[in-house]
């Protein structure tokens, strides 16, 4: 290996970053886990993954160990956990498939947003919204409580079905809102 290959590799490898990739590595283990309903298991693989993502964020800021290569993979490791988690939960039977199929169609159009744009030669710049905030930490909240009520057996109260509907919602409004700044962007 080169001088400058192994600099470059250097510099990608920042504490953040390790940690990030360690999440995306945790992705098909979880998965695996529901597979196989060890749900005791997945629900911590889960909550690692989540404290991660928390942890590298603290870290990358705090001692400005920012990076351009974090920016794209930190996102990738968040949707790639989430989008698997709902889809094997939907295939498992642990939530149902209409919430899985929202959760993930609003990532798939917001992807297929940024290559168009990309390939029209309009690059638009993804931005955290709000909405979007709250549609992630509604999501997550959800998948825990799914893999928490396998695991140990807790329950909502039967809130379940206006969780569910929380979710939709902020999944739906946040789908909304990219789609109209996006709109705005290729229009202007």
């Amino acid at each position: 290996m080169n001088s400058a290959l192994r600099a470059s590799i250097i510099a990608l490898m920042t504490i953040p970053n390790i940690i990030t990739i360690g999440r995306l590595i945790i992705v098909p283990i979880v998965i695996v886990m529901i597979m196989q309903q060890r749900w005791g298991a997945a629900f911590v693989l889960f909550v690692v993954a989540g404290v991660s993502d928390a942890v590298d964020g603290f870290i990358a800021r705090r001692f400005d160990m920012r990076s351009e290569f974090g920016a794209y993979i930190d996102p990738i490791a968040d949707k790639a956990l989430l989008v698997s988690i709902y889809v094997t939960l939907a295939i498992v039977g642990a939530i149902p498939s209409w919430l899985a199929i929202v959760v993930v169609s609003r990532d798939v159009m917001i992807v297929a947003a940024v290559l168009l744009s990309w390939v029209m030669s309009r690059p638009v710049e993804i931005k955290p919204l709000l909405v979007s905030k709250l549609n992630t930490g509604a999501q997550i909240a959800f998948a825990a409580f799914a893999l928490a009520a396998n695991a140990f057996g807790a329950e909502l109260a039967g809130l379940e079905d206006v969780a569910m509907l929380v979710v939709a919602a902020l999944t739906v409004a946040s789908a909304g809102a990219y789609l109209g700044g996006w709109l705005r962007h290729m229009g202007s």
